[in-house]
C-alpha cells in the first residue's frame, strides 16, 4: 500500500508522523468516498449476554446468574426490533456471546427446551423473525464460527460481522478466550469470503499490542478482500478499561494512538473498504479529529437501545454527528447494513430471501432511504439510551415514511437546510461544488458531473437547489404557471406489459384495479364539453394500446374532440401509441403524426418515456418501444410541426447514472429540433405496482431525490428546457410548494379527472383548483399565470375549477 501514496510517504507506514499519516489517510478517502461519511440507523438486540470465552476488557459477557434468562425470547427480540422499525433504523444488529452453551448448562438446557440445536441455531430464527415481521436487515454478529453456520446465516442476514481484534497471540486480554486465537478469527473471515457475506470486520487498539501488530491485522484482512471482495468495513475501535473487569486498571488507548490506526487503516486497507470508528467511544469534541484520521463512517447508531457492549457510553444524537461532519465540508448519509456496492449486486451478494429487504429499504444509490421514517426524529435520541438487556425506552410517536403520491407532506427539505445554514451554490465544498463552480462559469453538466449532483446529500441538496432556483429565474422569471386541463383516459385495456402500470387491465393487472372499461366517441367529446364549460383550455387525452385498435381510433378521437370543442387544445397520444398506431396501419410515423396533426392533434406527452436506457426499460417495459423508437417518435412529431414534452418516470429500479442519460438523450434531441416545451419528472407511485408487488422495485424516490430531480434537470436543461414542471399529484400541493424553490416554475394541469396514478396507489385528489395554485405560488413569493398548452398567456377564467 505504500506504492499508493508514495509521492507523500517515504518508507514504513509506521516511521511516518500522525500528521503525515492522516493527511494521506484523508486523501485516499477523498479519492474513494469523496465528502460522503455514514452511518447505520440501527437497534441493538442482545440475544444472549452469555459467553464461554473471558476476555480481559468485556462488560457485555456475564454469568447466568445475572440474566433473567440465557436467552432475551422471541417476543423480547420482536419487540425490540418494532421499536426499531417505527423509530427509523434499518439495521438489526444482533450481538451475543460465543457458544455459550459449551460452557453453561444454563444455555443448553433453554436451547434444547425450545428447539434449538445451538445458539447460532437460535440466532438464524430470530434473524428469519426480524426480517420477516419487521423488515428490518439483520446483521449477525455471531464470532468465530463456522463455514456451515456463515452459510445458515446468510440466507437471514444481508450482512455478517467479526473483529479480528489483533493477531498477536500472546495478549494477555484474550486469555481464556478460545474463539480469539487468531487462526480461528482468519479461518471465520475467510470462509465469509468464499461464501460472499458482506462483512463487517475491525482491529482492537490499545490492549498490548503495537503499531506494527496492527498493520499486521490490516495487511491480514486487506489480503483476505482481495482475494474475495467481501471485506465492506473495518472498524477501528480504542480500547477504554472498564470496572470490574480484568483490564481495568490498563490505561485507556491514547487518542494519538487511535488517530493513527484509524489513518493506517485507511492507508492499508483497498480503497473499496470501509473505516469507520464508534463515534460513542470518543468525546463529542474528538469527533472532528476522527473524520480528520480518514474515517468515512460512523458505523451503527440507535435511537432506541443503548451499546450493550459499551452501555456507559451512550450514542451521540444525530444532529452531533451531522454538525461534526458537516464542519469538516463532509456530508452525512444514512446506511444498510450492506453498502452501496453490495447491494448493486445482490445476485452475487445477497441471498434470495434478503434481496428484496435490502432493495425495499434501498434509495437510488444503494444506500439507506433518507425521508421521515429512515431517519429518526430528535426526541429519540440520545434519551433513549437507557435500560438493560431486553427493556427499551420508547419516546415520542411513530415515524412515518414519505413516498410518492402517499397522503402526507414530505419533510421541509430545502427550508430546513437553508434555516441551518447549509452554503449557498457558490460554497459547496467537494465534487458537487466543483459541479456547481462550473455551471456558474457557463459549462454544461455531462453525465458524470450530473450522477455527482444527484448524490448530493444534507447542505449540498440545498446548494443544487439554490443555483437551480437562480437559473429558473433567468429563464423564467417568477411567474409560475399553470394549465386548465381535464385528462381523459379512453380505454384501461392495455396489450402490453409494463410491469410498474397500476392502471391498465392486462396481462400484470392482478386484479388491482377495477373492470375494463372503452369510452366511446361521444363519451370523449362529452367530457371534452365539460372541460371548455369549466374553463379547460386542453384536454390530455391517454390510454392503454387496445387490442381493437388500429390506429384510426387516435385520429377519431381527435376529431370527435375538435368536433365538439373546436378552440381545445388536444394533447395526446405517447410515443407509444403514435408508434403503434403507425405500425398497425403499415403507415410511415411521419404521414400518420401528419394525419393527426391534420385531425387536430396540438401536442404530444412525453409519457411511456420512463427511463431512456434500454437497460432499464428490460425489466420495466420489456415488449415496449426501446429507448431511441421514444427519440424518434418525438424527432418526427417535431418535425411535423408537434411540439411534445419530456417525461421520467424514477424511483423503481434504475440508478442516478440512468437518469444521466435520460436527461442527457434528451438535451441532445432538443439541441437538434428544439421541439420540448418542458420536463415533467414522475416519481414513481409503488403501492399497487406489479413490480413493487412482486418484491421487484423500490418503494418510489426518497423527497431528496425527488427535489434533486427537478433541480438537477433545471441545471441540466439550461438553456435549453425553461419550464421544470412539479406534478403534485403525485408528489401532493405541499411537496409542489417546496420544489417552487428548487427551480420548478410551473404546476402542471388541474386536470379534473386523473385515473392512472391513482390506479398506481397515488392518495392525492384528481383536481386541485386555481386558488391551491394561487396559494401555492403566493407562500413563496411569486405570481402565478394561467398558460396554454404551449406556454402562451391565457387570460384565467372565474370557474370552479
Amino acid at each position: 500500500m505504500i506504492e499508493r501514496v508514495e509521492d507523500t510517504l517515504v518508507g514504513p507506514l509506521t516511521t511516518q508522523s500522525t500528521e503525515r499519516l492522516t493527511s494521506a489517510a484523508r486523501d485516499v478517502r477523498a479519492l474513494g468516498t469523496g465528502t460522503r461519511v455514514t452511518f447505520s440507523p440501527k437497534v441493538f438486540i442482545p440475544l444472549t449476554r452469555l459467553c464461554r470465552d473471558r476476555c480481559g476488557y468485556c462488560t457485555f459477557a456475564t454469568a447466568p446468574r445475572q440474566v433473567a434468562s440465557p436467552y432475551l425470547s422471541p417476543e423480547d427480540v420482536l419487540g425490540i426490533a418494532s421499536q426499531g422499525a417505527e423509530a427509523g433504523c434499518h439495521e438489526a444488529l444482533f450481538t451475543l456471546g460465543e457458544a455459550p452453551e459449551e460452557r453453561y448448562a444454563e444455555a443448553r438446557t433453554w436451547l434444547t427446551e425450545h428447539g434449538y440445536s445451538s445458539t447460532v441455531d437460535y440466532l438464524v430464527a430470530m434473524c428469519a423473525l426480524v426480517l420477516e415481521e419487521t423488515g428490518l436487515l439483520p446483521h449477525a454478529n455471531a464470532g468465530a464460527i463456522g463455514r456451515d453456520e456463515l452459510a445458515r446465516l446468510r440466507e437471514v442476514a444481508p450482512s455478517q460481522g467479526m473483529m479480528i481484534e489483533s493477531l498477536r497471540p500472546d495478549l494477555a486480554a484474550h486469555r481464556g478466550a478460545p474463539d480469539k486465537t487468531p487462526q480461528r478469527r482468519l479461518a471465520t473471515l475467510e470462509w465469509a469470503g468464499e461464501l460472499a457475506i458482506p462483512f463487517t470486520t475491525g482491529i482492537l487498539v490499545g490492549i498490548g499490542e503495537s503499531e506494527g501488530d496492527r498493520v499486521e491485522a490490516l495487511e491480514a484482512i486487506a489480503a483476505s478482500h482481495r482475494r474475495h471482495g467481501h471485506v465492506q468495513e473495518v472498524i477501528v475501535q480504542n480500547f477504554l478499561p472498564k470496572p470490574g473487569t480484568a483490564m481495568r486498571d490498563a490505561a485507556p488507548c491514547p487518542p494519538e494512538d487511535h488517530l493513527r490506526a484509524i489513518a493506517l487503516a485507511r492507508l492499508v486497507l483497498p480503497e473499496d473498504v470501509h473505516v469507520q470508528a464508534p463515534p460513542n467511544l470518543s468525546d463529542p469534541d474528538r469527533l472532528g479529529a476522527l473524520l480528520d484520521a480518514g474515517l468515512d463512517d460512523w458505523g451503527g447508531v440507535s435511537p432506541v437501545t443503548p451499546d450493550h457492549v459499551n452501555p456507559e457510553r451512550p450514542w451521540p444524537a444525530i444532529d452531533v454527528l451531522r454538525a461534526s461532519t458537516e464542519e469538516r465540508g463532509l456530508a452525512l448519509a444514512p446506511r444498510l447494513t450492506v453498502y452501496p456496492a453490495y447491494a448493486a449486486d445482490p445476485l452475487r451478494w445477497l441471498d434470495e430471501r434478503t434481496r428484496f429487504p435490502v432493495l425495499d429499504r434501498s434509495d437510488a444509490e444503494g444506500l439507506g432511504r433518507d425521508d421521515p421514517g429512515a431517519a429518526w426524529p430528535e426526541r429519540h435520541q440520545a434519551a433513549a439510551n437507557v435500560g438493560t438487556g431486553a427493556e427499551v425506552v420508547q419516546i415520542g410517536r411513530r415515524s412515518t415514511a414519505w413516498y410518492s403520491g402517499a397522503d402526507l407532506a414530505p419533510p421541509e427539505l430545502i427550508t430546513a437546510l437553508v434555516d441551518a445554514g447549509a452554503p449557498t451554490a457558490a460554497r459547496a465544498a467537494g465534487a458537487v461544488g466543483e459541479v456547481l463552480a462550473g455551471v456558474r462559469l457557463g459549462q454544461e453538466v455531462r453525465e458524470a458531473e450530473i450522477v455527482t449532483l444527484f448524490g448530493a446529500r444534507g447542505p449540498e441538496v440545498a446548494a443544487v437547489a439554490a443555483l437551480a432556483d437562480e437559473l429558473r429565474a433567468e429563464a423564467v422569471g417568477d411567474t409560475v404557471t399553470y394549465v386548465v386541463n381535464r385528462n381523459i383516459n379512453y380505454t384501461n385495456v392495455c396489450t402490453y406489459k409494463c410491469t410498474f402500470c397500476g392502471f391498465s387491465k392486462g396481462p400484470l393487472s392482478l386484479n388491482l384495479r377495477g373492470k375494463p372499461y372503452l369510452l366511446t366517441l361521444d363519451d370523449v367529446a362529452e367530457r371534452a364539453v365539460e372541460a371548455a364549460a369549466r374553463g379547460a383550455t386542453e384536454v390530455c387525452l391517454q390510454g392503454g394500446i387496445h387490442p381493437s385498435f388500429d390506429g384510426n381510433f387516435y385520429v377519431d378521437v381527435t376529431r370527435a374532440v375538435k368536433a365538439a370543442v373546436p378552440d381545445m387544445h388536444v394533447h395526446g397520444f405517447t410515443a407509444l401509441e403514435v408508434t403503434e398506431g403507425a405500425r398497425r396501419l403499415d403507415e410511415s410515423l411521419a404521414s400518420y403524426l401528419t394525419r393527426l396533426r391534420d385531425a387536430g392533434l396540438g401536442s404530444l406527452p412525453g409519457t411511456a418515456a420512463e427511463i431512456l436506457d434500454d437497460e432499464v426499460r428490460a425489466v420495466l417495459c420489456p415488449d415496449k418501444i426501446d429507448t431511441e423508437e421514444w427519440l424518434e417518435a418525438h424527432r418526427t412529431a417535431h418535425q411535423v410541426g408537434l411540439r411534445s414534452n419530456i417525461t421520467i418516470m424514477f424511483g423503481s429500479v434504475e440508478r442516478p447514472l440512468h437518469w444521466a442519460r435520460h436527461l442527457i438523450r434528451t438535451r441532445d434531441l432538443q439541441k437538434e429540433t428544439g421541439g420540448f416545451t418542458e420536463f415533467v419528472p414522475l416519481p414513481f407511485v409503488h403501492m399497487a405496482a406489479p413490480v413493487y408487488l412482486k418484491r421487484g422495485a423500490r418503494r418510489g424516490p426518497t423527497w431528496r431525490e425527488s427535489v434533486l430531480m427537478h433541480a438537477v434537470a433545471r441545471i441540466a436543461y439550461h438553456g435549453l428546457v425553461d419550464n421544470i414542471q412539479a406534478s403534485w399529484v403525485k408528489l401532493g400541493q405541499s411537496g409542489a410548494r417546496q420544489l417552487l424553490t428548487a427551480g420548478v416554475n410551473d404546476l402542471g394541469g388541474t386536470l379534473m379527472d386523473e385515473n392512472i396514478s391513482r390506479a398506481a396507489g397515488a392518495a392525492h385528489g384528481q383536481l386541485i383548483t386555481v386558488d391551491d395554485l394561487r396559494a401555492l405560488a403566493t407562500s413563496v413569493g411569486r405570481t402565478v399565470q394561467q398558460r396554454t398548452t404551449l406556454y402562451g398567456a391565457v387570460a384565467p377564467l372565474d370557474r370552479a375549477c
